[in-house]
């Protein structure tokens, strides 16, 4: 009984359209679904974009779908994270990228180098006012730390690395004493 029905040419038919609607559906829904570095969910703010508000040293609030970011590559002194007091320099690194983002009158543009999202979701991006690059120079004013283990390219590694060598070299901000 069951080779009858494999040789039923209604079942092989009925069999065929479901693989076929099966097939065009998931071509129609594959830029949903798709994560990879096209999709429009991991370019959302990639070039110019205007900041909603700076909430710490190292992130941003962006005003389009209030995407948060992560500058890439640094991590500053802790002022908002849960549960941890508000670390030494972690004030100062706030104010640096507040005066940053003013500077650049509330817009500045972010570039993808590497890893998309961090852990919690966060966009990872290098932020630009024209030349001037806010990754670099919050760990030049040793208001951050190069964190040179994760995924971005070698030269951007190496941009920060001398900015820190120079921080620490100068003993600026968290190279300093400890106050």
């Amino acid at each position: 009984m069951p080779g009858r029905i494999r040789r039923d040419p209604r079942i092989q038919f009925l069999v065929f359209v479901l693989f076929l609607t099966l097939a065009l559906v998931s071509k129609w829904l594959e830029p949903y679904l798709s994560q990879d570095s096209t999709s429009p969910s991991s370019t959302i703010n990639e070039g110019e974009q205007e900041v909603l508000r700076v909430v710490d040293g190292d992130t941003l609030l962006l005003k389009k779908d209030r995407v948060r970011v992560r500058l890439q590559g640094i991590d500053t002194p802790e002022t908002v994270k849960e549960d941890t007091a508000v670390q030494a320099w972690g004030p100062e690194a706030t104010e640096y990228t507040k005066r940053f983002v003013a500077e650049a009158g509330g817009k500045l543009t972010f570039t993808i180098d590497g890893e998309l999202e961090d852990r919690y979701g966060r966009k990872l991006r290098f932020v630009w006012n024209n030349d001037r690059l806010l990754n670099e120079e919050l760990v030049a004013a040793g208001l951050a730390r190069a964190k040179l283990g994760y995924d971005y390219s070698q030269s951007m590694k190496d941009r920060l690395r001398r900015a820190q060598d120079r921080a620490r070299g100068a003993k600026l901000g968290i190279w300093g004493t400890i106050r």
